[in-house]
């Protein structure tokens, strides 16, 4: 019964995005004919058309761009911070740490005015590189959190030895202790790697010049003002945005439920 949920679940996920690759290899008339048959002849210069329309490989780099970016800072800034108020005991410590956790409360919806006032008061709109600093602000909360918890499950006689061998702190955590954090930092740079792929929303009001646009973006191009959508282009444009990001997942798919379970059960 178990496996027959599971299937049905899974069936029911994946369904959406069968029909979108189906209908993305049909012309615009069999389409609205029946979306639910089979094309009579796989239309591949439907995926052609939709590379040159949504600039493929440009958008694919500015994407990629941010998302490293975006990593980067979250994964480095994010471990530090858990390790140091993980093993730092006291009110202030704990303090801070609430307020990590407590600002994955508040919904983004509730800051995106201000945030993007702050970012054209700092210059950063409109910018690939301003983008990815944006999203190290709002990922870092729940790195902190899986980090905090998966620091405590290692000994803290690792740091004193590594003392008494005359490391310093900050040689202590990236040579010591930030190899031990594998497992979480591999799910954190998953997880964050499809939030900020797949997110419209920020780079919707953050980023103003085309030439700047992520895949998402791009491809929003493709919807026409009164209706007028070309969906052949447009479903195979997104399916051209999804391959990369599910092949990460595919790859690294391991990772996720192991990091989280260790970050927030073992502290």
């Amino acid at each position: 019964m178990i496996f027959l949920f599971l299937a049905l679940a899974a069936a029911f996920t994946l369904f959406p995005i069968f029909m979108g690759l189906l209908n993305s290899f049909k012309t615009e008339g069999e389409m609205l004919n029946n979306i639910l048959a089979f094309p009579s002849k796989i239309q591949f210069a439907n995926y052609s058309d939709a590379f040159d329309k949504i600039d493929f490989l440009r958008s694919l780099w500015n994407t990629v761009a941010v998302t490293v970016i975006g990593l980067i800072g979250i994964i480095v800034f994010s471990s530090m911070a858990g390790y140091k108020l993980s093993r730092t005991p006291g009110k202030l410590s704990g303090f801070l740490f609430a307020l990590f956790v407590m600002s994955m409360l508040i919904p983004f919806h509730s800051v995106m005015i201000t945030l993007n006032k702050i970012a054209k008061l700092l210059s950063v709109q409109g910018s690939t590189v301003g983008l990815g600093l944006i999203y190290i602000g709002l990922g870092v909360s729940m790195a902190i959190f899986l980090y905090h918890g998966f620091v405590k499950s290692i000994p803290r006689e690792l740091d004193e030895a590594a003392v008494i061998d005359g490391c310093g702190e900050l040689r202590l955590f990236f040579t010591v202790i930030f190899p031990l954090l594998l497992p979480v930092t591999a799910t954190i740079a998953i997880l964050n790697a499809l939030w900020i792929w797949n997110d419209f929303l920020l780079p919707l009001l953050m980023l103003t010049d085309s030439d700047t646009y992520t895949l998402l973006l791009s491809t929003n191009m493709l919807f026409g003002q009164y209706g007028n959508n070309d969906w052949s282009a447009i479903l195979a444009a997104l399916i051209l945005t999804m391959l990369p990001v599910i092949i990460l997942y595919l790859l690294l798919q391991k990772y996720i439920l192991n990091g989280v379970v260790d970050g927030a059960v073992k502290g």
